[in-house]
C-alpha cells in the first residue's frame, strides 16, 4: 500500500499520455475524429456511473442533510473562495491560463469512488459520503460552469456559461440519468464487470487528456509554459491542500458531527475530480488554452491520492486503537 500510494500507476499513464500528445499530437482531420470519439467515451462513462448508483444508496444518504450541505459548502464556496485569494499569483507565478486552471480546479465536484474509498478506510460514514460525493458530481454539472463564469469574468478564458451548460448536460447528465434509469437492465452486468470498468473510467480519462494536450501543443503550450512554472503549479496545488483539509476537518469538528461523519466531510470536502472535471473542461473552454487550464486539475489530482491515503490510514490506525 505504502508503494502504490508513491507510485500510482494511473499517475505513470497520465505522465506517458502526456508525453504522447507532446511528441505525436493530433491535429486536423484525425483531431476531428478524436474530438467525436472522446465525446461518446464521455457519454458512456456517465452512462455507466448512472447504472453503478443503485436508488437505495440515494435514499440511505439524502436524509443527513447537514452533511451534505456542510460538504458542498466546502466544495463550491471554500474552494472558490481559496482560488480567489490566489488571484496576486496570476501573471507572477503562475500563467494566466494556469491561474484559470487553478480557479476550475476550485470549481469543481468532488471525486465519487476515491471519496467513497478513502472514507471507507478511514471508518467513517460510508452511506452518506456515497450520497453526498454522487450528488456532489451531479451539482457541478450545472454549478462549476456558473461559478466559472463569475470567477473568470471577463477574462475571456471560458465559452458562453449557459452554452457550456447546455453541452455538460447533453454529454454528461443526460447519459447519468439514461444509465440509472436502465439500472435494472444494466445494473447486474455493471456490477459483475466492476473491474473491467474502471479501465473505462481511466481509459476516457486518458483521451481526454491526449486530445487537449494535442491541441495545446498544437498551439505552443510548451514553447508558452517554462518548467518553473509547472514546478510552481505543483506547490500551489500542494498548498491548496494543505491549507483545505485542515480547514474542512476544523469546519466539521465546529459543526458537532460525529468521528464518523467529520471523515466524510474531509474526504468528500477536499477531493476534486479529475473525471469529471477534464470532460467539463473539453466543453467549457477553448481548446487552444486548455492544455495549461487541466494541469492544475491533473496534479491536484495526484497530490490529494498521496495525501489522502496517508490520512485515511492515520484515521484507521486512530480507530483500531481506541477499539483495541
Amino acid at each position: 500500500m505504502s508503494i502504490r500510494s508513491r507510485v500510482d500507476p494511473f499517475t505513470l499513464l497520465l505522465l506517458a499520455t502526456v508525453g504522447l500528445a507532446s511528441l505525436l499530437p493530433v491535429s486536423g482531420r484525425a483531431a476531428s475524429a478524436m474530438d467525436v470519439v472522446t465525446n461518446v467515451a464521455i457519454a458512456a462513462l456517465f452512462f455507466l456511473h448512472g447504472a453503478r448508483l443503485s436508488r437505495e444508496a440515494i435514499v440511505a444518504g439524502a436524509l443527513h442533510w447537514r452533511l451534505h450541505l456542510t460538504i458542498l459548502g466546502c466544495t463550491f464556496v471554500l474552494f472558490p473562495l481559496l482560488g480567489l485569494l490566489g488571484r496576486p499569483l496570476s501573471g507572477w507565478l503562475l500563467t494566466p491560463e494556469l491561474y484559470v486552471g487553478l480557479l476550475f480546479l476550485c470549481a469543481l465536484p468532488s471525486t465519487v469512488q476515491s471519496s467513497i474509498a478513502f472514507t471507507s478506510m478511514a471508518g467513517g460514514n460510508v452511506p452518506a459520503a456515497v450520497c453526498s460525493a454522487s450528488l456532489s458530481s451531479l451539482v457541478g454539472v450545472a454549478l462549476t460552469p456558473l461559478l466559472m463564469a463569475l470567477l473568470v469574468g471577463g477574462e475571456g478564458a471560458m465559452a458562453h456559461p449557459f452554452e457550456a451548460v447546455a453541452k455538460i448536460m447533453l454529454l454528461l447528465l443526460l447519459p447519468f440519468v439514461a444509465g440509472h434509469l436502465l439500472r435494472p437492465r444494466v445494473g447486474e452486468w455493471v456490477e459483475r464487470h466492476r473491474p473491467v470498468l474502471r479501465w473505462t473510467d481511466q481509459g476516457t480519462i486518458l483521451l481526454v487528456v491526449y486530445t487537449a494536450f494535442s491541441a495545446s501543443v498544437v498551439e505552443g503550450l510548451w514553447r508558452e509554459t517554462p518548467v518553473w512554472t509547472l514546478v510552481a503549479v505543483s506547490v500551489v496545488c500542494a498548498v491548496l491542500l494543505a491549507i483545505a483539509m485542515p480547514l474542512i476537518a476544523w469546519i466539521a469538528r465546529l459543526l458537532g458531527f460525529d468521528r464518523a461523519d467529520r471523515i466524510a466531510i474531509v474526504f468528500c470536502g477536499s477531493k476534486k475530480s479529475l473525471a469529471t472535471g477534464l470532460p467539463m473542461a473539453k466543453l467549457m473552454f477553448a481548446s487552444g488554452g486548455l492544455g495549461a487550464i487541466v494541469l492544475p486539475v491533473m496534479i491536484f489530482h495526484q497530490i490529494q491520492l498521496i495525501v489522502c491515503a496517508v490520512v485515511a490510514r492515520r484515521y484507521a490506525q486512530q480507530d483500531a486503537a481506541q477499539t483495541g
